[in-house]
């Protein structure tokens, strides 16, 4: 069965049972019962992702002790917002994506234990574990989709794809504190604002603009401060070979 005829058979499903809360006087506490978890899905979800990127963002550049702060409630709060990202892409059949948001959350628990430890070093063993459930998980989530759907036949599938790699890698590359993760992020989040545009999620749809924007700071302030870390070590070196 393809996505279409999937599609079609869940909401034949869905007005089937409508029909039968209307016969029995259920109708409107069912629609407001259903519009209000969908609502308070999309402000937790998108509420604690887009505090996520603010919180790295502002990170980048700051002072040792202060930057720490930010990036333990940064990836602290990231983590506590993927059930409800996880609800939402299941509710809508976005299988890869929906496995990605639990794949990813070794690395981020590998970027809250760096940062908590105060190294800038990974950790090898939790290193091999993070790539190791980061791999399953691409394998798990594409595999599904084409055995469901028949292949890659659909303009979600593909933002799911690059809301996939763009998860994983950059959530990968940020922990090691690699800069260029955030390159990463700027794929997921078009990706994802995209999907949500599609899937009529319009308070999410916003939201991963809004991390867009943010992402995109926090690149820009990711290389300014690396090349100000490069030209004090340059003027260090200078200084030492004049004397």
């Amino acid at each position: 069965m393809n996505r279409t005829e999937n599609t079609s058979a869940l909401n034949l499903k869905n007005a089937v049972v409508s029909e039968q809360f209307v016969a029995a006087g259920y109708h409107e506490p069912l629609v407001y019962r259903h519009n209000f978890m969908n609502l308070f899905l999309q402000i937790w979800g998108g509420g604690f992702y887009l505090t996520n990127k603010i919180l790295l963002a502002l990170a980048e550049g700051r002072p040792k002790k202060f930057k720490r702060v930010l990036k333990l409630a940064g990836w602290l709060i990231y983590i506590l917002g993927v059930p409800a990202w996880v609800i939402i892409l299941s509710s809508k059949q976005n299988w890869i994506a929906a496995s990605i948001e639990v794949g990813g959350v070794p690395s981020m628990l590998f970027g809250l234990y760096n940062v908590y430890k105060k190294t800038e070093v990974s950790s090898k063993r939790f290193d091999i574990i993070a790539l190791s459930v980061t791999y399953a998980s691409l394998a798990l989530g594409v595999g599904y989709s084409m055995l469901e759907y028949g292949g890659i036949n659909s303009v979600t599938q593909l933002l799911e794809i690059g809301v996939m790699i763009g998860f994983l890698l950059g959530s990968y590359f940020l922990a090691k504190n690699r800069s260029f993760g955030w390159l990463f992020f700027m794929l997921m989040n078009g990706s994802m604002a995209s999907l949500m545009f599609i899937q009529n999620k319009p308070i999410l749809s916003i939201q991963q603009l809004f991390s867009l924007c943010f992402v995109i700071y926090g690149f820009t302030l990711a290389i300014k401060s690396r090349r100000n870390a490069n030209h004090a070590i340059n003027r260090t070196k200078n200084t030492s070979a004049q004397k």
